[in-house]
């Protein structure tokens, strides 16, 4: 069976990780899919989230990095995924991922969405807290894989 588990991964996070790991283990093979939105403003271009993904990511023999434009339900129907993977923080991204799931099905009635809750670990991290620790100088060798540290650190140097 395969799977997708789309987002922007800007960047990725210790949590994404492990619900990649997670869904690696549950599924043939897991498509990471990287959302390539113009209308959002992104640290990383589409490229590096890429690269960053497939370096954190080449332990796992049954997962691929892409990218697509559009609808998750519509690049999941193209590449044969009948599994959607979406991690869950909190009851606000339970009803958010809820709402989603609903769309999906109408727009795709071919998938299925699992929701794998966040190890309590990383109940709190975003990339959008590390961006802000990281933009002050804290210290985010908790929140991101230690590959992908250096990149966002010289980003902010600029």
């Amino acid at each position: 069976m395969k799977a997708i588990y789309g987002g922007s991964f800007d960047p990725v996070t210790l949590g994404h990780l492990d619900i990649i790991e997670r869904a690696a283990a549950l599924f043939d093979e897991v498509v990471v899919a990287i959302l390539g939105n113009p209308n959002k403003n992104c640290l990383f271009t589409v490229e590096e989230r890429k690269a960053h993904l497939e370096t954190v990511t080449k332990h796992l023999d049954n997962v691929s990095v892409d990218s697509f434009s559009g609808l998750l339900a519509d690049y999941a129907a193209k590449i044969g995924a009948t599994v959607a993977i979406r991690g869950l923080r909190n009851a606000v991204d339970f009803a958010a991922e809820y709402q989603m799931y609903i769309i999906n099905r109408h727009l795709n009635e071919g998938i299925e969405t699992v929701f794998l809750a966040a190890d309590e670990e990383h109940i709190a991290l975003s990339s959008t807290n590390v961006k802000e620790v990281a933009i002050f100088g804290g210290n985010i060798d908790n929140m991101v894989p230690s590959q992908i540290k250096p990149f966002i650190i010289e980003k902010y140097k600029k």
